[in-house]
């Protein structure tokens, strides 16, 4: 088993920080999640990790952590319909805006999973390419966005079982594209992607349920 990185509690130490990430930006189906965290200056968590890197089990054990121990915690969501008005990099930084805008206590500091952001209010902000496997913060909103999103997925397959959104949740699997060949498109389903490749285009029934 590889060594698990040691993540940093801090991009400053001096400010009051607030990790963010997203789930779910990859998908066909369903909402962008973003977590905002701000975790205690002196919190420690050995298993706090990239939560790609996690099972399911740990990431639910450590989403009821994460819960109990951050100063503060928020989550935003940006439905499928709003990703097709704004496109989903937009709907990601936007999603991100309303986790932050939730928080109990204002960050002095924003830490960004990824390369890209559009600015919040006046904080400072700065993006950390793979920040969630390096900074405790981000990891934990990663965990978080994981988690509430898996969670509104298993409940919209409820309503679509023929998709199988509490395994695939809503992402570009093979098990996931035939059903859209097979059933077409739901109302869950953004417009503004592909979801289909070309070959199989000319089986999809383009109705709406």
């Amino acid at each position: 088993m590889n060594k698990q990185r040691v993540l940093k509690k801090y991009f400053d130490k001096n400010l009051v920080e607030a990790g963010c990430d997203e789930a779910g930006r990859g998908c066909l189906a369903g909402p962008v999640v973003a977590a905002a965290v701000i975790l205690p200056k002196g919190y420690k968590n050995k298993l706090l990790n990239d939560s790609k890197k996690l099972t399911h089990e740990q990431r639910e054990t450590l989403r009821v952590e994460i819960e109990k121990k951050a100063l503060t915690y928020a989550i935003g969501f940006y439905t499928n319909e709003q990703i097709d008005e704004v496109n989903i990099l937009n709907a990601s930084f936007y999603s991100m805006h309303l986790a932050l805008d939730q928080l109990s206590l204002v960050p002095e500091h924003i830490l960004i999973d990824g390369n890209r952001f559009i600015p919040y209010k006046n904080i400072k902000h700065t993006c950390v390419i793979k920040g969630d496997g390096k900074y405790m913060s981000i990891a934990a909103a990663s965990i978080l966005a994981k988690t509430y999103r898996d969670a509104w997925m298993k409940k919209l397959h409820e309503e679509f079982t023929c998709y199988n959104w509490a395994q695939n949740k809503g992402y570009p699997t093979e098990e996931h594209r035939k059903a859209i060949a097979e059933f077409g498109s739901c109302k869950y389903h953004r417009k503004s992607f592909t979801l289909l490749p070309d070959e199989q285009l000319e089986l999809f029934n383009a109705d709406e349920w």
